[in-house]
């Protein structure tokens, strides 16, 4: 698995636009982006848009992780 940052802004903190990793398989094939903002987290599958991606509240990743 690769993932890579589109782009970070210098600042620790996240912008308003948050930021973007481009996620690639072992072979190289793009799978899609991942964009991390303040509020939430939204999977877009392979060429799937933002608007079109499917997105969860920080909450609801915290407590998948802590189930």
């Amino acid at each position: 698995m690769k993932v890579s940052i589109k782009n970070l802004q210098v600042s620790m903190s996240l912008g308003n636009n948050g930021i973007e990793l481009d996620v690639y398989d072992t072979e190289g094939k793009h799978l899609g982006d991942l964009h991390i903002g303040k509020a939430k987290l939204v999977w877009c599958n392979g060429k799937t848009t933002k608007l079109h991606g499917k997105s969860k509240k920080w909450n609801e990743v915290i407590a998948f992780f802590n189930a």
